[in-house]
């Protein structure tokens, strides 16, 4: 059994209010206008009431009139929502006074600890749980809301005085609709790229992909050896994270030798699946090794057969000094390298227009590459027979009878990979 309630709601009527009663309603929105959903709303005080935003992000009550009211906006789920390593280049940029952060609301969210300052404690606590180390706040919810109304009288300081987290309502007039809007305000997401159920948030746009180069070897079972990754791109970067995968049934890891990246930029959590998360954001050069695995192998096998670069746990992603997101992958080079299946991300996406698919194949041989909906439904079939190493087509938007999110996949005897592209209008 589960035990539940029915809320009932007068919201445009008024048939069950009395002729003196009011209303307190608002609406929940983010800094850029983009509404909150599923925030609990509570009025308390002389009635106590409760309701829950939708996707418009508003709330009414009708209150009694003649009574005191505080109305309380609470949103603590999903802490990671909206959290990236490029929020850490932002803040760190924020502390060392290089680019500091334009607006009362931004900081609150850079006030990852509650301290009512922006520290380096904050960045310790946001990479750990990017690294999946954590999974919430030690010391502040998700969302915070501030009254919309209120005005910061200084906003390079929004903790000069106390900011309203809730509205007071005193000796509510007969037939008065008193406007409750709040701004609300992910904790940690200090870029606006949290994602919102009501397909306000930001899409993904990628330019390119930083790669990390690895020396393709070919392990034996028994042995024990070093994989370094360096990164011929990584003076351009200022930060990457990711989800290192590699195969447990094949490769025990024996130690992690840090370099450029130390151990506060790695996760372990989800070692014994054959996972390791990592954040870095920070400077080097291509000469540096960020850092290096030691394994020992339990199989004959190649590396690049072994090692791969997800987004299972932390997303994989990287930003270039224009702020530009970036794919992540492994670039295996050297004498014993065979080429791999690989499908790379559509480039640009989103895209209006045309847009390159890039594949990788060991060998020459026949490829399908289907074009689909959200509900499976095939918009586009490319079959063909293509070569050795990388592939290339352009598909363009008005071949594809659909705008927003679809999904590409390149299928051959052996392999299928599915990634997703997003046109626009």
């Amino acid at each position: 059994f589960c035990e539940t309630y029915i809320l009932v709601q007068d919201n445009m009527f008024d048939l069950c209010g009395g002729d003196g009663d009011g209303s307190i309603a608002g609406t929940i929105a983010t800094e850029n206008n983009n509404t909150v959903n599923d925030v609990e709303v509570t009025l308390s005080g002389t009635m106590d009431q409760f309701n829950i935003t939708a996707a418009d992000g508003g709330y009414t009550f009708t209150a009694q009139s003649g009574g005191d009211y505080t109305v309380t906006p609470l949103l603590d789920l999903d802490h990671s929502n909206g959290v990236s390593t490029f929020d850490l280049v932002l803040i760190s940029r924020h502390i060392l006074g290089v680019q500091p952060l334009d607006s009362p609301y931004k900081m609150i969210a850079a006030d990852v600890d509650n301290s009512e300052f922006i520290s380096v404690s904050d960045l310790i606590q946001l990479r750990k749980l990017i690294l999946s180390i954590t999974s919430e706040f030690e010391n502040n919810t998700s969302w915070r809301f501030v009254d919309a109304a209120y005005s910061f009288p200084q906003p390079t300081n929004p903790w000069s005085e106390e900011f309203p987290e809730v509205i007071n309502v005193n000796n509510l007039a007969e037939g008065a609709a008193i406007n409750g809007d709040f701004i609300g305000v992910k904790i940690g997401d200090v870029s606006g790229d949290v994602e919102l159920s009501n397909f306000a948030s930001v899409d993904d746009r990628t330019v390119g992909t930083f790669e990390f180069n690895v020396a393709e070897q070919a392990v034996k079972a028994g042995n024990e050896f070093t994989v370094d990754f360096t990164a011929e791109q990584v003076a351009a970067i200022t930060g990457y994270q990711m989800t290192l995968n590699f195969d447990v049934t094949a490769l025990e890891l024996v130690d992690v030798v840090y370099g450029v990246a130390t151990a506060d930029n790695f996760g372990f959590r989800f070692l014994d699946e054959g996972s390791i998360t990592s954040s870095w954001d920070g400077e080097a050069t291509a000469n540096d090794v960020l850092f290096s695995l030691v394994f020992r192998s339990n199989a004959d096998a190649q590396l690049s057969e072994l090692l791969s670069v997800s987004s299972r746990y932390t997303k994989a992603e990287a930003y270039n000094t224009n702020d530009d997101q970036l794919d992540v992958a492994i670039a295996f080079s050297g004498a014993t390298a065979t080429a791999a299946f690989e499908l790379y991300q559509n480039t640009p996406n989103p895209f209006k227009g045309e847009t390159v698919v890039g594949f990788n194949l060991p060998a020459e041989m026949n490829a399908t590459i289907t074009v689909h909906d959200v509900s499976g439904k095939t918009l586009k079939l490319i079959r063909g027979d293509f070569a050795k190493g990388y592939n290339q087509i352009r598909l363009n938007s008005s071949e594809l009878p659909a705008v927003g999110v679809l999904y590409y996949t390149l299928e051959t005897a052996d392999f299928t990979a599915t990634k997703k592209m997003i046109i626009i209008e």
